[in-house]
């Protein structure tokens, strides 16, 4: 399809025309440089074996890999004591290992008694964004991907020592996730016509730090206090809607070993089922990059529609672009669909903040009528975690001799090869 019929057909906004009337002005396709079409699809053939060959955990830690290199890039530097890795910005060194000094670690194994988690709201705050970017970056095996819409980013501290405990952020709900919408019963133009979506979250990230995570369940700590009054007053002044309930899907789904995740058997949390979506794979940011330049000038209306173009609060004009703009390139391209995504399925689970949430969010009740379904106080889910949850696995670790005091913190990443990252670290996915 050329661009003038893409044109054609697109949506004509009246917004988006004047963008488009504007850029393609000073933007003529002829002189945009790109590869061949042949030359493309060699490299998107090539990167997509490589990565679709991986299993669900080995293609987490290689994004995060990839993610390492790209941001934390390091160099060699020759010392007295011969010849050393640094990274390239080494001022990023001193405050990273500030970080990691930061982190929460027991002193005995019943220590996790004593912690009273709070959440730290970053928001706009430089500094703190900087610490909550740093945590969600070298504690998880997920690589650091920013949400388009609303976003809460907290840091979860011990109010006693100030230490790290972990990271949540609390983001726009997913449009279409078909076992929740049968649980709450909408209909998707109640969702997007209606706005109801907006009542609802994500817990897009809830990372315990190690050794919390492990010894003592943190992630299900993570995942309560992402219901909490702190949360919900964000959200309300912040965006001005009540926090009805909140998603979240487990990183493993069915492909995890035991096929448990941390949500499971979790109070105030109802499991959904599966989602039913592929998910594309990435390829490397030198091909990515051959990707984009190629479609910028074969096909630069979707480009300009995908990349250029805001709507007006200043978001991407289309959601979830890089993956609209992936699957597109290899449909042209005709990538054999065998390797350009995974089948692979991740949990669903909903916690309704309200007994009678799903009519609300129907909009057979008003806001008013809304009855409150449990405390989400602080205290009453750090309370619930400890003596419920944290005990439970405590004691049973004991007994097996596993307790661990280890932590979880990729601060080598930088200087490693793939083959090293994964001897050192694959096991340690999905801990």
């Amino acid at each position: 399809m050329t661009d003038e019929v893409e044109k054609e057909v697109a949506v004509k906004d009246p917004l988006l025309e004047g963008q488009w009337d504007l850029w393609i002005a000073n933007n003529d396709p002829k002189e945009m440089e790109s590869v061949s079409e042949d030359e493309l699809k060699a490299a998107l053939i090539a990167d997509l074996s490589d990565v679709s060959s991986m299993t669900v955990g080995e293609y987490t830690l290689y994004q995060k890999w990839c993610e390492f290199q790209r941001e934390y890039p390091s160099h060699e530097v020759s010392t007295l004591f011969g010849v050393e890795k640094h990274l390239i910005c080494f001022e990023d060194e001193a405050y990273i290992r500030s970080i990691k000094d930061n982190i929460w670690r027991p002193e005995s194994v019943e220590d996790y008694m004593k912690l009273e988690p709070v959440l730290q709201y970053a928001g706009k705050n430089p500094e703190l964004s900087k610490v909550w970017n740093t945590i969600r970056t070298f504690t998880s095996t997920m690589k650091n991907s920013s949400n388009i819409g609303r976003n809460l980013n907290y840091i979860v501290r011990d109010n006693n020592t100030n230490k790290y405990l972990g990271v949540i952020c609390v983001s726009s709900d997913y449009l279409d996730l078909t076992p929740r919408d049968e649980f709450i019963g909408w209909s998707r133009e109640k969702k997007t016509q209606g706005h109801m979506i907006n009542f609802t979250a994500v817990g897009s990230t809830l990372v315990p730090l190690q050794p919390l995570g492990f010894n003592a369940v943190g992630g299900k700590l993570m995942a309560l206090l992402s219901l909490s009054d702190e949360v919900q007053n964000r959200w309300k002044e912040l965006y001005g809607d009540k926090l009805v309930g909140v998603t979240t899907t487990s990183l493993y789904g069915k492909d995890k070993l035991n096929g448990l995740s941390q949500y499971d058997n979790l109070k105030h949390w109802k499991k959904m089922g599966f989602s039913a979506g592929s998910i594309s794979y990435e390829v490397t940011k030198k091909t990515e990059k051959m990707m984009l330049d190629w479609l910028k000038k074969e096909h630069t209306r979707k480009y300009f529609e995908w990349y250029v173009a805001k709507n007006p609060s200043g978001q991407p004009y289309k959601r979830d672009h890089r993956n609209r703009s992936r699957v597109y390139v290899y449909s042209k391209l005709a990538i054999p669909k065998t390797i350009t995504s995974t089948a692979h399925q991740r949990g669903i689970y909903f916690s309704m903040l309200y007994d009678n949430g799903c009519e609300f969010l129907r909009g057979d009740i008003k806001e008013s009528e809304l009855k409150k379904s449990f405390d989400t106080s602080y205290e009453a889910l750090a309370n619930l975690w400890k003596t419920k949850y944290a005990s439970k696995r405590i004691r049973s670790l004991k007994e097996q001799g596993r307790v661990t005091f280890d932590t979880l913190f990729y601060d080598d990443l930088s200087y490693v090869s793939w083959e090293e990252t994964k001897e050192r670290y694959l096991t340690q996915v999905g801990r």
